[in-house]
């Protein structure tokens, strides 16, 4: 199964630890939204999508299977949001270049 798109939303937290949305496309067929791109104390990290239970723990949705399935996942969210991270004032200096 091949990554064949991946979409990153930002998102600002109070506490900052949560640093965006991704979204990711299978195969060009499947996709899964709202794994999350968190910011741990050993570096950044992906959450699967997950559901709040009753009890307030929380459920996985959707999760790899393997962990090297499971790495090649979060590899490709974490390289993609570290490259709009770069590109990010880039084009805020383009956008107040406009103004």
């Amino acid at each position: 199964m091949e990554i064949t798109e991946v979409r990153i939303r930002r998102h600002r937290s109070e506490d900052g630890k949560l640093k965006a949305f991704a979204s990711v496309v299978f195969d060009g067929s499947f996709v899964v939204h709202d794994m999350k791109i968190i910011e741990g104390v050993r570096g950044l990290f992906v959450a699967m999508p997950s559901r709040k239970r009753p009890d307030g723990s929380h459920e996985d949705i959707a999760h790899p299977v393997c962990r090297d399935f499971r790495q090649k996942v979060q590899n490709a969210l974490i390289d993609k949001y570290r490259e709009e991270e770069c590109e990010a004032p880039e084009a805020l200096s383009e956008q107040r270049a406009q103004v």
